[in-house]
């Protein structure tokens, strides 16, 4: 039986794993993946590329490809609660179109809709199938043993019949939601809340957005429908071309529940012609892993947590996962990482999944608990009076947060053994943004070139102010060199930087997010660098 070496052997060949795999790729790591299919997408997923994830993608070469996958620049971005498809709309949330939205003030990358038959093809394309990359398709991973210094695993190669052996450092886990790496580890994944039964039925209305704008109505992203008890849920648009998907709840998920064509045509309030291309159950569930490490084995991904899709924070949350556990992985092979480094992934990112589920499920309880009166369709005054009232009450429990969470997406900081935490008063009157382990902000610094463009390799040094009054950053350069460990430094004059950032010298780490910051280097800048590389002192 062949045996094969790599640093990384990465199972489960979906977004995330790729993710995990373009960033390895970014540091020189060797990696395989293994995806146990051909790789091809039978039934779309939505897929909301949150701007967190963007920028990642932008570090990585593929933000552009990305944004040029297929949405129509002209397709509107709305979200509408409305009683029907064409019927009456309650409320409306403009956001515009992917070719006329103003620049972030947060970020250099919007959100992008980028449903998974969109993008994952474009993501292996990036990395390469085998021989010419890394991706091995038809590629199951059967079992593994693990030693001090490596694990062993056994493949089955299903296009050939095959079956050979890869010795790798490390296994990562993007094996999805049912993760048999997770519970080959005896890791427990317990529900916090009580699992739902939901449909998707996936279909094609060609002539919906020309009928819709023909009656007077404007076209949206996501018409979530006001009727219950079933259909209280999204109805999206995937590709903007006249693919969408449709959320049922309720008993017409479970069971055999309501045809699809009629649940379709009370959606509807006119009839348009719609070709059915899928229509399943599957299950909701709110689970984080009790632990995201196994000695050599790390899960990544759904096999680490799942959330409602409310919100959009499941894929988001899995790529950034990916970005905290890619260097860390580098820092390890490359030698200069210590002994707690690659723990502090599960304390960074574990805690962040939690985070994000409990958001989530804030999402979904707000649309499981409207309440929706009979009268909502009714072409009456009581009618209108009840779409009136229930405006108002949207707006007054923020509906349209779940489609607009800059704070989910970017504001999210880490609290770490890694992380040069603060006192009080060394923090009083700096901003909460740079904040150690915080996503460092962006300010453009030319057209095209952001302060995020900086980061992404080693360690970075922020020296901003004018060059004769900033001191400091040589004697923390010196430590790095030191140890070994790349640092790259920047000394920046730009008034609105030095704002924005609020201290004279920043240290950013190989993921983007604040690592410490102070006017004047620290008094041993040998114990914050082997601070920020997890090494405990006594």
């Amino acid at each position: 039986m062949s045996t094969y070496e790599t640093d990384v052997l990465i199972v489960g060949g979906g977004p995330v794993g790729m993710a995990l795999a373009l960033d390895l790729r970014h540091r020189g790591v060797d990696c395989v993946l293994a995806e146990a299919t051909d790789g091809s997408v039978a039934h779309s997923k939505v897929s909301t590329i949150g701007p967190r994830s963007m920028e990642l993608f932008r570090r990585w070469g593929v933000a552009h490809r990305i944004r040029t996958a297929g949405w129509p620049d002209d397709h509107p971005l709305d979200v509408a609660w409305v009683t029907q498809v064409g019927g009456h709309e309650v409320l409306r949330v403009p956001r515009g179109s992917a070719g006329d939205r103003p620049a972030s003030p947060h970020s250099p990358e919007h959100d992008r809709i980028c449903p998974a038959h969109l993008l994952n093809p474009l993501l292996m394309e990036a990395l390469g199938t085998h021989p010419d990359g890394p991706v091995r398709l038809h590629h199951r991973v059967l079992e593994w043993t693990q030693t001090d210094d490596h694990v062993l695993v056994t493949v089955a190669d299903l296009a050939r019949d095959t079956t050979h052996m890869i010795r790798a450092r490390y296994l990562v886990a993007c094996d999805g939601a049912s993760s048999p790496v997770r519970k080959a580890c005896g890791i427990a994944s317990p529900d916090r809340y009580e699992p739902q039964v939901f449909r998707n039925i996936l279909f094609r209305a060609p002539r919906l957005r020309p009928d819709l704008e023909a009656r007077g109505h404007r076209h949206a992203m996501v018409h979530f429908l006001l009727l219950p008890p079933a259909m209280r849920y999204p109805m999206r648009a995937l590709d903007g071309e006249g693919l969408y998907n449709l959320v049922v709840g309720g008993e017409a998920a479970a069971g055999d529940g309501e045809d699809a064509h009629n649940l379709l045509q009370r959606a509807f309030a006119f009839p348009t012609p719609v070709e059915i291309l899928a229509d399943g159950k599957w299950y909701l569930t709110h689970r984080v892993a009790d632990r995201y490490r196994s000695g050599r084995v790390f899960l990544v991904g759904d096999a680490a947590h799942t959330l409602s899709p409310s919100g959009g924070f499941g894929l988001n949350t899995g790529i950034a996962d990916a970005a905290d556990l890619g260097w860390k992985l580098a820092a390890d092979l490359a030698g200069w990482a210590g002994p707690g480094l690659l723990d502090s992934y599960d304390t960074e990112r574990r805690r962040i999944a939690l985070r994000n589920l409990e958001e989530a499920n804030t999402n979904l309880t707000r649309t499981t608990r409207r309440e929706l009166p009979a009268e909502l369709n009714d072409d009456t005054p009581a009618g209108r009076r009840a779409r009136a009232a229930l405006a108002e009450a949207m707006e007054r429990e923020h509906a349209a947060r779940e489609f607009d969470a800059p704070d989910v997406h970017l504001g999210f900081r880490y609290h770490s053994p890694i992380v040069a935490e603060e006192t009080e008063e060394e923090a009083a009157g700096r901003p909460g943004a740079t904040a150690p382990g915080s996503r460092a902000p962006h300010l453009w610094l030319s057209p095209g070139t952001s302060t995020l463009d900086l980061f992404g390799a080693g360690f970075h040094l922020l020296a901003l102010g004018p060059e004769d009054g900033v001191d400091g950053g040589a004697k923390i350069e010196r430590a790095f060199t030191d140890r070994g460990i790349p640092l790259g430094t920047t000394p920046l004059d730009d008034p609105a930087v030095a704002e924005a950032y609020g201290s004279r010298l920043v240290l950013v780490r190989p993921d983007g997010h604040v690592a410490w910051r102070g006017d004047e280097p620290p008094a041993s800048p040998e114990l914050l660098v082997d601070l920020v590389r997890g090494v405990v002192h006594p």
